[in-house]
């Protein structure tokens, strides 16, 4: 038989599944209302740690709902990928390395859209 601990999802994949619930109810939600739109026989002690790391991560804010809490996204998709884009460039002090080999990597179309940005022609 298999162990369920040998079984583990991929680092990440749990909170993106939270986030995704979030962003899809459009409203607060406690932890068993996101253990019901997961579907996914996960304990409601898991999706309360997971719902615990983000808010410690600042992903999520938290409302006191009755005895608990519920739960919102601080930012919609986007936001969070940017975020975390910074996030992952304030890690190196050679911003300048960085951002050259990002821009090294993008595509034709996505580097075109970078530079319409920055230069605030509207796409």
């Amino acid at each position: 038989m298999t162990d369920p601990k040998d079984e583990r999802r991929p680092a990440g994949e749990l909170e993106a599944a939270v986030m995704a619930a979030l962003w899809a109810a459009g409203a607060p939600l406690t932890p068993v209302q996101v253990q019901a739109e997961l579907s996914s026989g996960l304990a409601r002690t898991t999706v309360v740690t997971i719902l615990s790391r983000l808010y410690d991560k600042g992903v999520v804010d938290r409302e006191r709902q009755g005895r608990g809490y519920a739960y919102v996204p601080v930012q919609d998709a986007p936001g969070l990928t940017a975020r975390r884009m910074h996030t992952e460039l304030d890690r190196d002090a050679n911003r300048e390395t960085v951002l050259a080999r990002f821009v090294a990597q993008l595509s034709p179309d996505d580097e075109e859209l970078l530079r319409q940005l920055l230069e605030g022609d509207e796409t």
